[in-house]
C-alpha cells in the first residue's frame, strides 16, 4: 500500500483463533494525494484514525465473540475502522456488514481478510452525516451505501464528535430491526450523555456496564463503558 507505512500484528481475542491485522504504522501516517478523503469531510489529523487499533475496538471485539451466532442475524459494524469486530464475528460464521466512510477501510478489510485465509465478507459506504460538499464535488463512494435492517449494530469509539443533529442516533434508528441491539463501546467521551438522550428519542432504551480495567504487566488500564440500547418502540 504506497503512500504510508504499516505494520502487522497477531491480536488475541477469546474465544477465536488469533487475528492478523495490518494496520497504519502510527497517526504520522496520511495519504490523500486525490484529495478523496478531504472531499468526504476527513482531515489531514483525523485521516490516520481509521488505520489504527484501538482498546475500544478490541473491547467490542470481545463482546462479539461471545454472542451466539444465528444463521438469521445480519450485523452490522459502523465506522469500523479495522474491523476488528467484523472480523472476529466473521470467523464465527456470523452474517456481518462491515461500514465506514474512510476511502481506504475497504482496502485495509481485504488485506486482513486474506492475511487470514477468510472469505470475502460485505463492506459498505457509512457515513451518517451529511456530505460536506455537494454531490457532484464530492463524487460517489467505491462501496454501495448501507442500506436495509440489521438485527444487531455495533461500533466502537465513535462518539467523539458532538452531534447536535443527531445523525448518528438517526442512522441507527434507520437500520435497526424491531426488534434490534446496539452495542456502542465508549471510552467515557463527554457526548455519550446526549447520545444517550437522542437514542431515547428514537425509541431505545439504553443499559450501560463498566468496562474499566486496572494497568497491569503490558496491558495499559481502560477506562469506559459498554452501552447497550434495545429497541422498545
Amino acid at each position: 500500500m504506497p503512500g504510508y507505512a504499516t505494520k502487522q500484528e497477531s491480536i488475541v481475542i477469546a474465544g477465536v483463533d488469533d487475528l492478523i491485522i495490518h494496520s497504519l504504522l502510527d497517526r504520522m501516517q496520511f495519504d490523500d494525494p486525490a484529495g478523496e478523503a478531504e472531499r468526504l469531510g476527513i482531515s489531514s489529523a483525523s485521516w490516520p484514525l481509521f488505520g489504527l487499533l484501538w482498546p475500544s475496538g478490541a473491547h467490542l471485539a470481545a463482546r462479539v465473540a461471545t454472542r451466539t451466532v444465528s444463521a438469521t442475524e445480519r450485523i452490522l459494524e459502523i465506522g469500523c475502522g479495522l474491523a476488528l469486530a467484523s472480523l472476529v464475528g466473521h470467523r464465527r460464521g456470523a452474517d456481518v456488514t462491515a461500514s465506514d466512510r474512510h476511502p481506504l477501510a475497504e482496502r485495509f478489510l481485504e488485506a486482513n481478510l486474506r492475511a487470514n485465509q477468510l472469505g470475502p465478507m460485505k463492506y459498505r459506504h457509512g457515513n451518517w452525516g451529511p456530505p460536506p460538499f455537494s454531490t457532484e464535488r464530492q463524487g460517489a463512494p467505491t462501496a454501495p451505501a448501507v442500506e436495509g435492517l440489521y438485527d444487531l449494530i455495533v461500533g466502537s469509539d465513535i462518539l467523539y464528535e458532538r452531534d447536535a443533529n443527531a445523525a448518528l442516533a438517526g442512522f441507527i434508528a434507520r437500520h435497526a430491526a424491531v426488534p434490534a441491539e446496539v452495542w456502542i463501546v465508549d471510552p467515557d467521551r463527554g457526548n455519550r450523555p446526549a447520545f444517550n438522550r437522542q437514542m431515547a428519542a428514537q425509541g431505545f432504551a439504553c443499559h450501560e456496564d463498566s468496562l474499566n480495567r486496572p494497568a497491569s504487566p503490558g496491558v495499559p488500564a481502560y477506562k469506559g463503558r459498554m452501552l447497550t440500547y434495545r429497541r422498545v418502540t
